[in-house]
């Protein structure tokens, strides 16, 4: 891109900031159930800019053509899966000063079949980076599938004042087949709030006596998804644990088993019978047990693995009811660390329930049972370090704020979900150590000081062949350590890739072992 087209595109944007506040597309949209309604502020119009003036776009070498104005992308069906999305750079200057940025574009589809992976299929993205601190995000707009007619593809992103220093637009398709024409001419942009407004900014949790620390840290690891054994318990106990977190989990997507809610009831019923097991144990143990409902109603949908029930009132309303009977059960259990209301959410769009207003209503709920037992919030992104950026504490006291540490995915997912392997930690020549980690939790640490939260890990891990797995553990253990904030390993007797009890060079030559770094390093954690 030409200086001159980057000077054009900058005054365009300082044009929209004289009228900033959202699209007002956004503005008119229906607030959830509970859900307060925008302010005035955000719902002040802003005038639009175009986004396609002096755009250079790199085309994949094949599936992909631009003509008349319109950006096509064809892979025929005995292709699938396979990937061509066309990018262009955006000038930085366009995000400067804004907490997000709201894009839309005109296209039609037909024939997308379903992704390899939820978060493939169709791509009207964004990847945004920030060099300085290595902060970086790829939000997209909401997947589609199948055929569909020509509508408006929305992305909202949120920077969290991360300041990104380099955008890359991405059109097209990715680890599936179809066929989607993107109408360039209405390619716009505007500067936004962001997809998720801020309130409660003065708050200042409070906790009881016990719960501010005084019972002591603690530490631990995710129990398996499948029943818990009192043997699972005392293994943990021996390691040094004094922290579980138990899975309410079965076929993590949750696309197929989870939509008849007779039996989604039922199989409730069966692990809070295992449950009422596991605290007892625990109880006799002095450890505590985190409830984690991990598969909500209604679970994922197909296209981009969002939550059903952000648009689906019956699933929003199964799963209040679902944490009504678990806090009619055990409200007052002395063994249980809190109630963690929901798994990872990933919210894409605007919605009917969103993210934080479901959790709000079920809190609300749980409290008016059970005033005593900590309740547990998780924040955007699957629980992404960043999105406390745009994260907003409850007006509510003894709330838990859970975060889950992954990053970089490149290094602890190695050679997972078709990933390539080979990194290490640390990493100089990527700037991979524990000063990356420490900048990659400063939103929760941000957050946690501004409002006086108590912070939970609830996941953090590194794949057992990843050179060097055991440092990366260290160093997150000695930054939640120096933080005080109480942590679980992912994942006890889940998956052997994740076990600190097997070790090998990829999943298909795991064997048992006794004794390893990785274990040694998350025993020194529990008895530190």
């Amino acid at each position: 891109m030409t200086s001159e087209t980057t000077t054009r595109l900058a005054a365009t944007c300082l044009a929209a900031m004289a009228a900033f506040g959202c699209l007002p597309r956004n503005a008119a949209a229906p607030a959830g159930p509970g859900q307060p309604a925008p302010s005035q502020e955000v719902q002040a119009p802003l005038q639009e800019m175009s986004l396609l003036e002096g755009l250079e776009w790199r085309l994949p070498a094949e599936y992909a053509k631009i003509d008349g104005g319109r950006l096509v992308v064809d892979i025929p069906a005995d292709a699938y899966p396979a990937d061509a999305v066309a990018e262009a750079e955006l000038p930085a200057e366009l995000f400067s000063g804004f907490e997000g940025f709201s894009m839309s574009v005109s296209a039609e589809g037909a024939g997308l079949r379903k992704p390899t992976k939820n978060w493939l299929g169709l791509k009207f993205q964004m990847h945004w980076s920030n060099s300085a601190t290595g902060r970086e995000a790829y939000p997209n707009s909401a997947n589609e599938l199948g055929d569909f007619a020509t509508k408006t593809l929305v992305n909202e992103v949120n920077f969290g004042g991360a300041k990104p220093d380099k955008v890359t637009l991405m059109l097209g398709l990715q680890g599936t087949s179809g066929r989607v024409a993107f109408d360039l001419t209405t390619l716009r942009g505007a500067p936004s709030k962001g997809l998720f407004r801020l309130v409660n900014q003065d708050w200042k949790v409070k906790y009881p006596v016990a719960a501010a620390g005084t019972s002591g840290r603690r530490r631990g690891c995710m129990l398996p998804a499948r029943d818990t054994t009192e043997d699972d318990i005392e293994t943990l106990r021996s390691w040094g644990a004094t922290l579980a977190r138990f899975q309410i989990m079965r076929n993590w997507s949750g696309r197929d088993d989870n939509q008849d809610l007779e039996e989604y009831a039922a199989w409730i019923d069966s692990r809070l019978d295992n449950l009422e097991d596991v605290l007892r144990w625990a109880g006799a143990r002095g450890m505590k047990i985190v409830i984690d409902l991990h598969t909500p109603p209604g679970g994922k949908r197909a296209r981009d693995g969002q939550m059903n029930m952000f648009e689906d009132d019956r699933f929003a309303d199964a799963w209040i009811d679902t944490w009504r009977r678990i806090a009619t059960r055990f409200r007052g259990n002395p063994a249980i660390y809190g109630y963690d209301l929901i798994n990872e959410p990933s919210q894409k769009e605007r919605v009917r329930n969103d993210y934080w207003t479901l959790q709000r209503r079920a809190a609300e709920t749980v409290r008016a049972i059970d005033p005593d037992t900590p309740i547990i919030i998780e924040s955007d992104g699957s629980d992404a370090p960043a999105a406390y950026a745009w994260l907003s504490p409850l007006r509510m006291d003894n709330v838990i704020y859970q975060v889950h540490v992954y990053a970089p995915m490149l290094f602890t997912h190695q050679g997972v979900h078709g990933r390539t392997s080979g990194e290490k930690w640390p990493d100089p020549g990527r700037k991979w150590d524990k000063d990356f980690l420490r900048e990659t939790l400063r939103p929760v640490r941000e957050f946690a000081l501004r409002h006086n939260a108590r912070i939970y890990v609830g996941e953090f891990s590194a794949i057992a062949w990843a050179e060097g797995a055991e440092n990366y553990l260290r160093d997150c253990i000695d930054l939640f350590e120096e933080y005080g904030w109480d942590w679980t390993y992912h994942a006890f007797r889940e998956w052997k890739g994740w076990s600190v009890e097997y070790e090998g060079p990829d999943i298909g030559h795991m064997a048992p072992s006794e004794d390893n770094p990785r274990k040694r390093v998350l025993l020194e954690g529990f008895n530190r």
